[in-house]
Order: structure tokens, then sequence, then C-alpha cells
């Protein structure tokens, strides 16, 4: 029986995908708050989620691990502010807001923001 395959396309290579959500992902993080296309930012979302919920550990495997994934300077925010900040909640750290179609290509724009 063949399965539907799971994610988006987002009209590129598996490589440049990757990169797209990865660079997203450090500007969120960093930003708290950024703009951005709904299909971006929903194949976005599952992966800042899960590095928030590595940040909440606060141990040196999860360090590590998000030390693959990012920079030294998203690691640092995400173990000093991000993890003691969402100790308490059990998931759900981002909100997506719709903003309405861009004028040029009439995509669907969003922000997507971590919760305070």
């Amino acid at each position: 029986m063949n399965k539907r395959k799971k994610g988006r396309k987002l009209s590129r290579k598996r490589d440049q995908r990757r990169a797209l959500l990865k660079i997203l992902a450090t500007n969120l993080i960093l930003k708290e708050r950024i703009k951005t296309t709904r299909a971006k930012a929903k194949e976005m979302a599952p992966f800042v989620e899960k590095a928030v919920t590595l940040a909440k550990k606060q141990n040196l495997s999860s360090r590590r691990a998000l030390a693959g994934l990012f920079s030294d300077r998203v690691v640092r925010k995400l173990i000093k502010e991000l993890g003691p900040r969402y100790q308490q909640r059990s998931g759900g750290y981002l909100r997506i807001l719709k903003l309405g179609p861009r004028r040029s290509d009439a995509a669907e724009m969003t922000i997507i923001e971590l919760i305070k």
C-alpha cells in the first residue's frame, strides 16, 4: 500500500530545503518573531518545537545535539533563555498568525513567533 510522503517540498531540492528551514529556525530563535509564508512557517514549526524541547533538558547530550544543528549563539540562547522560560510548559511554544496574501504573488503570509 502506498503511503503519502510527509512534509512540503517548497520548490527546492532536499539540501536546499534543509538549509532554508535551518536558516528560518535560526532567525526565529534569535529574533523570536519573523514574517514568512504559511507553508514555510508550518514546515519549520516542528523543527523549532523539537529544538526548544531539547533545550529544556539542560544536559550535555541535548547541548551536543543542538550544537550539531545550530551555531553557538543560537545554542546559547536556547539553553540559557528559552529552555528555562518554557520549563513549565509541555509544548506549543510557537504561535502562527495569518496576515493575508502577499501583493506580488499572492502567497499567504504569516508571522510566526515564540510565545512569551
